[in-house]
This record gives structure tokens, C-alpha cells and sequence, in this order.
């Protein structure tokens, strides 16, 4: 792989690639494209860690991937810089540092899109109501194992590069450079997975999007490593880093000021990341917990972006090379201290009483949701002979743009269930939760 390739401005359905020398380049367009985008917007109603809890300052998805972004663009600039200065020839195709930076933020932005609703139990409930249920189940003998194995194994990457390359959400039409950046799993899910390769360890698009994805893989240059599967663009490790980053710092910052982890435990940890630059004179002349908060995890994370920085720049070549395949973020002088906070956060966040509540909340509705449109949309369109009163009315309550795409000619059941995949996937925790109150004839 090489860096002038991997760059690419180009944009599906076009015939060349543009330069890079315009005032606002293609790659600061896609963020924008992406921050005004309708599909970002709904994140700041999507679960992050903690449901809608009373505290200002817990994290949903939208302050999440804004946060991912701020992170990936510091990543990508400060590797950029070095990159540049190394391959001369990029200063000749006017390839810049801060177009590093902005791939890598916009991908990062938009790392979220595809997931849906309740946070990770969203996920499970939409694969469960097609492995885990008598009616879901009966869909498998009626497309092929790889349309099976799309809707049966959920997944919120794939389902987010979906979004990005679908006219119906949007059109965003992104550069090929910031899709493969975007995309931490360059496989689909039916090629086999290659235990060795953290990039191999779930899908990144399903069988509709293989072809798109083949086509940005084949312009950018991406090292093929079998059917249907590539090595991962080098700035997807960057992207990776950020959102692993935040993840880390923030939700053990959030479940802090929860009250679920003692301040006293998180400053120990932070400050181990810190190290040199810790002063326990400067802290605790901040009398406020948010401030004290605040000033460990900005040094912390700026520790961290420089750590993963010099583990990529060290790496280059192996990267492009296709050699290096794991996470940046286990491999940093850090890595320890990092699985300390992710196990203490299991333990004290992610299984807290309101945390498994809402997933508990999550599986119902998904999986009544899932249920409810997906007898609709076979009733209705595929045994018309079988269809009621009530699987019209749910028909109804589609949006208009995926009433449509259920109309259109020769539309198989394998994309009708995706169509069904995409609204479940893409309501709101809020809306979900009305919606299953709707269709389960609860009072509003």
C-alpha cells in the first residue's frame, strides 16, 4: 500500500480522482457532510454507556463520536507530520498533513452511525430475533447463507458504512479515503476470519455493499487478502485508537462522577498514564471534583495520542506492508494500566444496576420491534394472501422513504428484512421506546 493511493478524493461514481488543492478540501467536506447529516444528528438520543441519567455530564454517542473525532484528528495530524517530512514525493501531490487529520477525523465521527438503539444489547436483540426466535428463524431457508449471515450476526460497523454509502440516508457520498478509514473490519461476514488479525475479527459491510466496498478497496489500494477481505487501510488504526481512547478515559470519568468508581481509584489510574507530568500539588488545588476530573483526563488522553503516535510512526512499514494488524492502544507503554481501567469499568460500570437495566429494557424492544415489522413486511409483501389489519397499520408506520423501498420491483426478502434492519437500527432510544409502547398497545 502507498500513501498517494490510500489518500484518495475520489467519491463513488466518479471517473478520476480531484487534487487536493482546494480551499476546503474533499476531506474537510466529508466531515462537514457527515456533522449535518440526519443519521448523526439522532445519536444525541442513542445510549452510549448510561441511559438518559440525570448528571450533565454523561456521555451519549453524538458528544462520544465529537470527542472520537477531536482525538483522531490530533492523532492523524501528528502522525501526518512525520509521514509528509518522510515521503517527500507527497509534498510534490500537495498530500499535507492536515488532510491526515481530517480523514481521521471524519472517520472517527462517524465511526457510531450504524449502531442502534440501547448500546450494545441493540445489537444482540436485532441477531437474536433472527437466531433466538421461532419467526425468525423461518427466514434463513429464504436467501442465501450470506444474506443469513448479515442479518443473523448484526453489526454496527457494517451497518454504519450501510448508512454512509445508501441515497436513502442521505447519500452522503464520502471519499473512498475516509470509507476505508472508517471501516476497522475490511471483510464481509461469510469470509473466513483469521484469528491472527485484530481486523479480521468482525465484518465491516454485508453482501449489498461488497461491491462498493470492493470498488474503494481497488482504488485506494488496500492489500487483498482473500475473498471478500483486505487488510485495513493504515489510518483505521488511528481511528480504532481514538474512539479506544475515549472509551477508556471517559467512561471511567463518567462512572466517577456517577458515584460507581471512587475518585481516588481513577486519579491512581490517570496518573500512572500521566506519569511524569502528575502533580498531585497542582490537583488538589482544584477544589471542584468536574475540574479535577477534567485536567487529569486532558493530560491523560494527550499522553496517550503521543504513545499511539510514535507506536504507528515506528510501525509505517509494517503497516503498509500488511505485517502489523492490532490495536495501537495494546501495544503503548500504557496497555496495562488500560486493561486495569476496562476490567475495573466491566466490574463497576457496564454491569451497574441502571447499565443492565437498560439492556434488559433494550432486548425487549428491539426484539418486539424486529418481530412486529418483520411479519409485516412478509405478510405484506410476500404473502399478501396472509396479510391483516394490523401488519398494514405497522406498514403505515414506516417513514415514507422505507415505504418505498419496500415497493420497488423485485425486491427480495432479503432486503425488505434490511430495510426492516435499518429502521429498527436507526430509532432513537426514546422513539424506540414509544414506538414499542405503540404497537404494544400501552397508553403514550
Amino acid at each position: 500500500m502507498n500513501w498517494p493511493q490510500l489518500l484518495s478524493a475520489k467519491r463513488t461514481g466518479e471517473s478520476s480522482q480531484l487534487s487536493h488543492s482546494e480551499t476546503r478540501s474533499r476531506f474537510e467536506q466529508d466531515f462537514d457532510r457527515i456533522i449535518f447529516s440526519y443519521p448523526f444528528r439522532k445519536l444525541q438520543d442513542k445510549t452510549q454507556v448510561f441511559p438518559m441519567p440525570d448528571d450533565d455530564f454523561v456521555h451519549t454517542r453524538l458528544t462520544h463520536s465529537l470527542e472520537v473525532s477531536s482525538v483522531g484528528r490530533s492523532l492523524g495530524k501528528e502522525v501526518g507530520m512525520v509521514v509528509v517530512d518522510r515521503h517527500k514525493g507527497l509534498q510534490q501531490k500537495e498530500i499535507t498533513y492536515s488532510q491526515f487529520g481530517a480523514i481521521t477525523a471524519a472517520a472517527s465521527l462517524a465511526h457510531d452511525l450504524g449502531n442502534p438503539p440501547f448500546g450494545h444489547s441493540g445489537e444482540s436483540g436485532i441477531s437474536a430475533f433472527f437466531t433466538n426466535t421461532e419467526i425468525g428463524r423461518r427466514f434463513k431457508t429464504m436467501m442465501t447463507s450470506g444474506e443469513w449471515s448479515d442479518l443473523s450476526h448484526f453489526e454496527g460497523n457494517a451497518q454504519g458504512f450501510r448508512i454512509l454509502n445508501n441515497p436513502m440516508f442521505g447519500g452522503l457520498r464520502l471519499t473512498y479515503a475516509t470509507l476505508a478509514a472508517f471501516t476497522k473490519y475490511p471483510k464481509s461476514c461469510e469470509s473466513p476470519s483469521d484469528s491472527d488479525r485484530k481486523s479480521q475479527k468482525k465484518y465491516g459491510f454485508t453482501q449489498s455493499e461488497s461491491q462498493v466496498f470492493a470498488d474503494l478497496a481497488g482504488d485506494t489500494g488496500l492489500t487483498p487478502l482473500g475473498d471478500d477481505k483486505w487488510c485495513r487501510h493504515p489510518l483505521a488504526f488511528l481511528v480504532e485508537a481514538a474512539d479506544d481512547i475515549c472509551y477508556h478515559i471517559i467512561d471511567l470519568e463518567d462512572g466517577t462522577r456517577l458515584g460507581l468508581v471512587p475518585f481516588e481509584s481513577t486519579r491512581e489510574f490517570l496518573a500512572e498514564i500521566i506519569g511524569d507530568q502528575y502533580s498531585e500539588e497542582k490537583l488538589n488545588k482544584l477544589g471542584d471534583l468536574n475540574e479535577k476530573l477534567g485536567t487529569l483526563r486532558a493530560l491523560a488522553i494527550n499522553k496517550l495520542i503521543h504513545q499511539c503516535v510514535e507506536l504507528f510512526l515506528d510501525n509505517e512499514t509494517r503497516i503498509l506492508n500488511g505485517e502489523f494488524d492490532q490495536p495501537l492502544t495494546g501495544s503503548i507503554p500504557s496497555a496495562n494500566i488500560l486493561k486495569e481501567i476496562i476490567n475495573l469499568s466491566i466490574d463497576k460500570i457496564y454491569r451497574s444496576k441502571q447499565v443492565l437495566e437498560r439492556e434488559a429494557a433494550g432486548f425487549e424492544v428491539i426484539e418486539k420491534l424486529m418481530l412486529g415489522f418483520s411479519q409485516a413486511v412478509y405478510f405484506d409483501g410476500f404473502e399478501r394472501n396472509l396479510s391483516s389489519p394490523k401488519h398494514k397499520s405497522l406498514i403505515r408506520l414506516l417513514p415514507a422513504g422505507y415505504q418505498e423501498q419496500l415497493k420497488k420491483d423485485g425486491i427480495s426478502i432479503y432486503q425488505s428484512l434490511q430495510v426492516v434492519t435499518d429502521f429498527v437500527s436507526s430509532l432513537t432510544d426514546s422513539r424506540a421506546l414509544k414506538l414499542y409502547r405503540t404497537i404494544s398497545g400501552f397508553p403514550l
